[in-house]
């Protein structure tokens, strides 16, 4: 256990929280997130393929209850006549990719109820001002829409009248309530706002329809399935890189253990010594003086 007290440093420690903090992260909250988004737009690819191929049925069976619980983007029929002066236009709209207005109404049905309805786009003259808006045509019609929920409100952004039009930035069953002055009733939609009706082509008082979602799944499941991965690779790693310290310290540990005896200068007892090789020098020849000093006895004595 004493290799891994390192482990107790705090840069160790502060390594450990965070790898972890990132792997819980990862598996709590951000590849959920990613995978809800994917099984959301599935659903609701899945609804809008089957409201195509469903035949509309009358808004009133929904209103009743009566049909699917998942009701948006169901294809429905309605009888009754446009409300006059009910015109609103949503701001921030695209036609063509061009700035443009969706057009709002009421609708009162043959029992009284009054729904909202969204008539369709109109395109902005000059990019930054509504057309003149026809008004829907009077007396009794038959529309088919589809069912769509409410986009809720948007924060700081609230309604106004500009350019002689009362002007919203969201289509809101509530909002529009207060807006218009009317009691609307919100379409049920199973989900937890209520919702209006979208208008379909080639129908009265229509104008360009809101555009289907495209249906395509999105990048959401393989963004999840990222998140997920990288929660595992987290700790892998962390792991990795303790092994590799143990892996480090213990060449540190061997290198320190065989130095003393590879660098020492003395030689083990006992051992002899070796013979020196240096090879000798020879002696200087003697000179003239000293050989007559030998031969004539010269400076003996």
């Amino acid at each position: 256990m004493r290799r891994l007290t390192f482990l107790l440093r705090p840069s160790w420690l502060i390594l450990a929280v965070l790898v972890a903090a990132f792997a819980y992260l990862c598996f709590t909250v951000l590849a959920p997130w990613q995978l809800g988004k994917n099984t959301a737009t599935s659903h609701r690819n899945q609804l809008i393929a089957d409201s195509v191929k469903a035949e509309p049925i009358d808004v009133t069976t929904v209103l009743s209850g009566a049909g699917s619980e998942h009701t948006e983007w169901r294809r429905v029929t309605a009888s009754g006549s446009y409300v006059p002066d009910s015109t609103a236009l949503v701001r921030l709209r695209h036609l063509d990719g061009a700035p443009g207005y969706a057009v709002l109404a009421t609708f009162r049905l043959d029992d009284g109820r009054v729904l909202l309805v969204d008539r369709g786009l109109v395109a902005a003259v000059d990019g930054t001002r509504p057309p003149q808006i026809p008004e829907p045509p009077a007396g009794p019609q038959r529309i088919e829409a589809r069912v769509r929920m409410s986009e809720g409100v948007t924060p700081g952004k609230d309604p106004s009248v500009q350019d002689g039009y009362r002007q919203v930035y969201s289509i809101d069953t509530t909002q529009e309530t207060a807006v218009l002055r009317q009691s609307l009733t919100a379409v049920p939609t199973g989900g937890e706002r209520g919702g209006y009706l979208q208008l379909s082509e080639n129908q009265p008082g229509a104008f360009t329809p809101t555009p289907l979602p495209q249906l395509d799944a999105g990048p959401y499941l393989s963004y999840g399935l990222q998140w997920l991965a990288f929660g595992i690779m987290a700790p892998l790693g962390l792991g990795y890189f303790i092994y590799a310290e143990i892996r480090e310290r213990r060449k540190e540990k061997s290198s320190a253990a065989e130095s003393p005896e590879a660098t020492s200068g003395t030689e083990p007892a006992g051992s002899e010594q070796a013979p020196s090789t240096a090879p000798s020098v020879p002696a200087a020849a003697p000179t003239t003086q000293a050989r007559l000093a030998d031969r004539y006895g010269r400076g003996r004595g």
